[in-house]
C-alpha cells in the first residue's frame, strides 16, 4: 500500500505538556481573588507544579492505565483464609500518592487551606477523577472525628499528612492514612436512619461490636471508615479501623466490588460486619449530626469535581476546534461552533467560580459564611453536578468521531460525569435539604440573599431574576413539588451574581442574557448571536496567559 495514503493531516495535537492551572484563566483569577496576598506566591507555585503534572504525558498514561485496569477483589489467600483485599494497578497508587503529596487531604488548619486545596483538587481531578474519592473522604472526615478529641489527636495528623503509604498496617506504624465511609445500606439508600446495622457496646467506654452490612463502601483499602449503626441510644457514628492496634485484621468481609458505569479506577464494595470492632465518635443517637460536616465537605468536592470534569471537557473541545479545519476554515472560527464553545465555556466558568467561592467561605470561618454554606452547598451540588453530564456530552460531540474513541479520553469523562450528582445524595435529596434550610434556618437564607445582593444594580436581568426569586421564596404552596425549580433558580442567580462581580463583561453579559434573561434555547450553542462570543471562547482556550 502506498505510503501516501497514510499521510496524517488536519488532526489536533494531543493536549499534553501544559500547565493545567496556569492555562485556566478562571481558576487562576479565583485563586488570586480568594487566597491571602501573603500566601499567593506560595499557592501559585504549588498549584503550578501540580498543574504541570496534571497536564503531563505521564499523568495521562497513569490515567489510562488506572481506568483500563480496574481493581480486583482478593477475598482469600491460597490457603483459604479471608484477607479481603483489593488490588489496584500501580498507576492508581501513583495518582493517589501524588494527590496526597500535593496536600489534597490537608485543608482544615492550613491558612487559605480550603481555597488552595479546592484549586488543587480541581486541577488534579482533570488528570483522572476516580482516585479523587479517597482524597475527598479523607479530607472530609476531619470535622467528624473532632467530635472525639482523643480520636482526632490520633488520626488527624495522619489524614492531613502529605505522605502516602499503601498497604494495611496499624495506623500507629504509618506516616499517613486514608479514611473512607460506609453509610448506605440496601434497604435505606439516602435514608440513613433506615440503617439496620447494630452496634453492641462492650465493657470498655466507647467500644462496640458491629453486625450488619453496607451497600456502598468506596475505597475499601482505606485505613479506616466512618460508619453509622444503631446503638442502644439510636443512630450513632463510629470509627472502624481495618487493622486493629495489635496488628490483627478487623472483621471487614468484602462480598463483591460494584461493576460501575464510570469511576472505574476506584473500587466500591459491599461489605459485611460480624463482630467488627469500632469506636464511637460523638454521642449515641447523634450520628447524623456527627457526620454532617463530613457530608457537607464531600458535597463541596462533588461541585469541585464536576467543575474539573467540565473544565477538562471544554479545554479539549476548544483545543480541538482551534486546530481542526472543516468546510473551508478553522472550526473555532465558524459562527455556529463558536456559539457552542462559548456556551460550554460559560457553564464551566460559572461552575468554577461558584466552587471556589464556597471554598473561600470555609476559609473565612465566620458565622455568616457558615450560614451561607448551609444553603449554598446543597444548591450548588444540585445544579453544578446536573449540568456536568450534558456539558461533557456536548464537548465530546465537538470532537466528532474522534471524541467517541477511548484514546481521546472523552469517553472516560462522560462516564464519570453522572457520579457527582448521585454521590452524597442525588438531586431530590439536595433540593429537600435546601428546603429544610429555608424553613428552619433563617440566617442561611439571609446570608444567601446578602451574597446575591452584592451585585444588585449591575445588570438589569440579574436584578429581575432576584426579584422573581424573592417572589417564589415567599410562596410556600406546593413547595416540595417545585423544589427543583426553586433550587435551580437559586443556583443560577448565585452564579449570575458572582460572574457580574468577577468575570469579564462579555462573560457576565452572555450568562445573564441566556441563563437569567431567557434568550437561550434548550441545547448548548443557542446563545444570542449578537454577543461577544469570540472573547468568551478565547478566554476558555487552554493556553498560559
Amino acid at each position: 500500500m502506498a505510503a501516501s495514503t497514510h499521510t496524517v493531516s488536519n488532526q489536533a495535537p494531543p493536549l499534553l505538556g501544559y500547565d493545567v492551572f496556569a492555562a485556566d484563566a478562571v481558576l487562576t483569577e479565583a485563586v488570586a481573588r480568594h487566597v491571602p496576598a501573603d500566601l499567593l506566591d506560595e499557592a501559585r507555585d504549588g498549584l503550578g507544579e501540580l498543574g504541570r503534572s496534571a497536564g503531563s504525558a505521564q499523568a495521562a498514561q497513569w490515567a489510562a492505565q488506572a481506568d483500563g485496569n480496574p481493581p480486583k477483589l482478593r477475598s482469600h489467600d491460597r490457603y483459604g483464609n479471608r484477607v479481603d483485599e483489593v488490588e489496584f494497578h500501580p498507576a492508581w497508587h501513583r495518582l493517589l500518592g501524588h494527590g496526597v503529596t500535593a496536600g489534597l487531604t490537608d485543608a482544615w488548619d492550613r491558612p487559605g487551606g480550603h481555597v488552595r486545596r479546592a484549586a488543587g483538587f480541581l486541577v488534579w481531578t482533570q488528570a483522572e477523577a476516580g482516585h479523587g474519592c479517597p482524597l475527598s473522604m479523607t479530607h472530609a472526615a476531619v470535622p467528624a472525628l473532632r467530635a472525639d478529641p482523643a480520636v482526632a489527636a490520633e488520626w488527624e495528623p495522619l489524614l492531613t499528612s502529605h505522605a502516602y503509604e499503601e498497604g494495611l498496617r496499624p495506623v500507629a506504624e504509618k506516616a499517613g492514612a486514608l479514611l473512607g465511609m460506609g453509610m448506605t445500606e440496601k434497604q435505606g439508600g439516602s435514608d440513613l436512619r433506615a440503617g439496620t446495622t447494630r452496634a453492641e457496646p462492650l465493657a470498655a467506654e466507647g467500644e462496640y461490636l458491629l453486625t450488619g452490612h453496607k451497600w456502598f463502601c468506596s475505597a475499601p483499602m482505606s485505613d479506616g471508615f466512618l460508619v453509622l449503626a444503631q446503638a442502644p441510644g439510636g443512630l450513632t457514628c463510629f470509627l472502624l479501623p481495618r487493622v486493629l492496634p495489635d496488628g490483627t485484621r478487623n472483621v471487614f468481609a468484602i462480598q463483591r466490588l460494584k461493576d460501575k458505569l464510570g469511576n472505574r479506577s476506584n473500587a466500591s464494595a459491599e461489605v459485611e460486619f460480624d463482630g467488627t470492632w469500632v469506636r464511637r465518635i460523638g454521642e449515641e443517637g447523634r450520628g447524623v449530626r456527627t457526620v454532617i460536616g463530613m457530608v457537607a465537605a464531600t458535597r463541596l468536592d462533588c461541585v469541585t469535581g464536576s467543575a474539573a470534569l467540565m473544565r477538562q471537557a471544554v479545554a479539549q473541545a476548544v483545543h480541538h476546534a482551534t486546530y481542526r479545519s472543516a468546510f473551508g476554515g478553522v472550526l473555532a472560527d465558524k459562527p455556529l461552533m463558536r456559539n457552542v464553545l462559548a456556551d460550554l465555556a460559560l457553564e464551566s466558568e460559572a461552575a468554577t467560580v461558584l466552587a471556589m467561592r464556597l471554598a473561600a467561605a470555609y476559609d473565612a470561618g465566620t458565622e455568616n459564611e457558615a450560614a451561607f454554606l448551609r444553603i449554598a452547598v446543597p444548591t450548588a451540588k444540585y445544579w453544578v453536578t446536573k449540568r456536568c453530564t450534558p456539558l461533557v456530552g456536548e464537548a465530546l460531540e465537538c470532537l466528532g468521531g474522534n471524541g467517541y474513541v477511548e484514546e481521546s479520553g472523552m469517553p472516560r469523562l462522560l462516564r464519570e460525569a453522572p457520579l457527582n450528582s448521585i454521590w452524597e445524595g442525588s438531586g431530590n435529596v439536595q433540593a429537600l435539604d435546601v428546603l429544610r434550610a429555608l424553613q428552619r434556618e433563617p440566617l442561611a437564607l439571609n446570608a444567601f440573599l446578602q451574597e446575591v445582593g452584592r451585585a444588585r444594580g449591575a445588570d438589569h436581568r440579574l436584578d429581575r431574576a432576584i426579584r422573581d426569586l424573592l417572589t417564589e421564596l415567599a410562596d410556600l404552596e406546593g413547595i416540595e413539588a417545585r423544589a427543583r425549580r426553586l433550587v435551580e433558580r437559586m443556583a443560577l442567580v448565585l452564579q449570575g451574581s458572582l460572574l457580574v462581580r468577577w468575570a469579564p463583561p462579555e462573560v457576565a453579559d452572555a450568562f445573564c442574557a441566556s441563563r437569567l434573561g431567557g434568550d437561550w434555547g434548550s441545547a448548548f450553542g443557542t446563545l444570542p448571536h449578537t454577543l461577544d462570543l469570540a472573547s468568551v471562547v478565547a478566554r476558555a482556550r487552554p493556553v498560559e496567559r
